[in-house]
């Protein structure tokens, strides 16, 4: 069977993508049956949070936890915002519609999801942010491709979160909805700096109605 749709999963820092291979065993709605699942890894890169420490990092990042006077790394997003466009290329190039292809990432991955989504000159299928950030100043908004605000945005972010800040996470929808961008804000009670399983249904959920499935629980 062809594929039907692509899922890049980008992980968190000092994580790695084949670590990350076992969450698709949880979407086995019949919609899902066809997707393919992309699970990279970041490069190898000191990063100043962690002392100056090499280790698995999508950009250099200032310090933790993340809050909202955190510095923002933007000329590393940026260069890891083209990494991912030529995963998102590689894709199109294959045949899939850039439509059909979904950015998801967790933590620092989700911060890069976002950025790439929103610099991506095309629409994508979505970009799902968990326990994210926006890694970027704000005068991006000024700066998001016409095309690009149209590619939805789900964001998920626990509460309990003491990694990257609850009220950090929270602050990123807003900005988007004034840039015209639709996000859809989840906030989950009691959950720290991970993913619930009752955020991967929601996902499987949003999946199913942007892939236009009949029953997105299917």
């Amino acid at each position: 069977m062809a594929t039907s749709a692509v899922v890049i999963w980008l992980h968190g820092l000092g994580d790695s993508g084949p670590a990350n291979v076992g969450l698709k065993s949880f979407f086995t709605a019949q919609f899902m049956k066809n997707v393919k699942w992309l699970f990279p890894s970041a490069p190898v890169q000191r990063v100043t949070a962690n002392y100056g420490e090499r280790m698995p990092s999508w950009f250099d990042v200032g310090e933790l936890p993340i809050s909202a006077q955190s510095p923002e790394m933007e000329a590393g997003v940026m260069k890891a915002v083209e990494s991912v466009h030529s995963m998102i290329n590689k894709e199109v190039a294959a045949g899939v519609s850039p439509d059909r292809i979904f950015l998801c990432g967790f933590s620092q991955g989700g911060a890069l999801s976002l950025a790439s989504a929103l610099f991506y000159p095309e629409p994508l299928a979505g970009a799902a942010i968990f326990g994210g950030w926006v890694p970027l100043n704000p005068e991006f908004i000024t700066k998001i491709p016409a095309k690009a605000k149209q590619t939805p945005i789900l964001w998920s972010h626990g509460m309990s979160d003491n990694v990257v800040d609850f009220k950090c996470g929270q602050a990123g929808p807003p900005l988007l909805e004034h840039a015209g961008v639709s996000c859809e804000f989840k906030a989950y009670p009691g959950l720290g700096h991970s993913i619930s399983n009752e955020e991967l249904s929601n996902l499987q959920e949003w999946f199913g109605r942007r892939l236009g499935a009949t029953s997105a629980k299917a």
